[in-house]
């Protein structure tokens, strides 16, 4: 807890708000005496042809969101501030972080495990607050907290949905009218897989061609991977018995969504 015995949620993010950080933000609200929110577009997740560049960023707005929701702390750290000149001190999550994203993006989940352990020491959270729509970040965030001992609970809340189903991310705001129309295509493929699902199908492999069979009658977009997997080990699963995490990722020209559901 805080020095003045309060609980402290945190909810780390790149900036570029939308309803799905809020959402984040109100549970910490809800459960937390204080809340903080860090906005810092870390430049070691994104790969060299990445969009790193472009990355939508809008301070002032995102800073008077917050200010709305009663937030407490906002921490706004530069580049320098959480990499110092000669830094060579980095948190690999060995195995979980090459798989899904990790196989996509080489490097990306080590960018994500070192900011995200930087900034668990710096704020010193008693509770840290994430979206299941970035359930592979999960995963390698959930298994860096307990292979570090780390004194922090992770809170995973659900993903926030545009009414049309298109789960919330700051890069919707790259998609052109067309492209966002093609999106849905993820949702639907594992909506698709959810329907299988509850009328029976419990072959993991069986599930894993209709929801590559969805997203190929979209012609627009373009499959990074679609995985049936375990959430924590983020492995193939051979069966549904202990439940699995169907995971989807694609591009719409250049721009790279992700979603998922969970099987019960």
């Amino acid at each position: 807890m805080t020095r003045s015995g309060r609980t402290l949620g945190f909810v780390p993010t790149m900036g570029a708000l939308h309803e799905g950080h809020l959402s984040l933000v109100r549970a910490s609200k809800a459960r937390c005496k204080v809340t903080a929110v860090s906005i810092f577009v870390n430049p070691l997740q994104f790969g060299p042809a990445e969009d790193l560049d472009r990355y939508p960023q809008n301070l002032e707005r995102d800073a008077g969101l917050l200010e709305e929701l009663g937030v407490e702390l906002l921490f706004v750290p530069s580049v320098e501030e959480m990499y110092p000149a000669g830094a060579t001190t980095y948190v690999l999550v060995e195995e979980l972080s090459g798989r899904l994203d990790g196989a996509s993006r080489p490097g990306h989940f080590r960018g994500v495990a070192t900011v995200v352990a930087k900034l668990f020491e710096i704020v010193r959270p008693d509770c840290a607050f994430f979206g299941q729509k970035d359930a592979a970040q999960v995963a390698v965030l959930r298994k860096m907290v307990r292979d570090l001992d780390m004194d922090v609970e992770m809170v995973v809340c659900p993903t926030l949905r545009e009414k049309d189903g298109l789960a919330m991310s700051s890069r919707n705001a790259y998609l052109t009218p067309e492209q966002r129309q093609a999106a849905l295509v993820l949702h639907r493929a594992l909506m698709r897989v959810q329907l299988a699902a509850d009328q029976g199908e419990r072959d993991p492999e069986k599930l894993l061609a209709i929801g590559k069979q969805v997203i190929a009658e979209e012609a627009a977009a373009r499959l990074d991977y679609f995985a049936v997997v375990d959430p924590e080990t983020l492995e193939p699963v051979k069966d549904l018995k202990r439940g699995a995490l169907v995971a989807v990722a694609a591009y719409l020209g250049t721009t790279r969504l992700i979603d998922n559901i969970l099987l019960t």
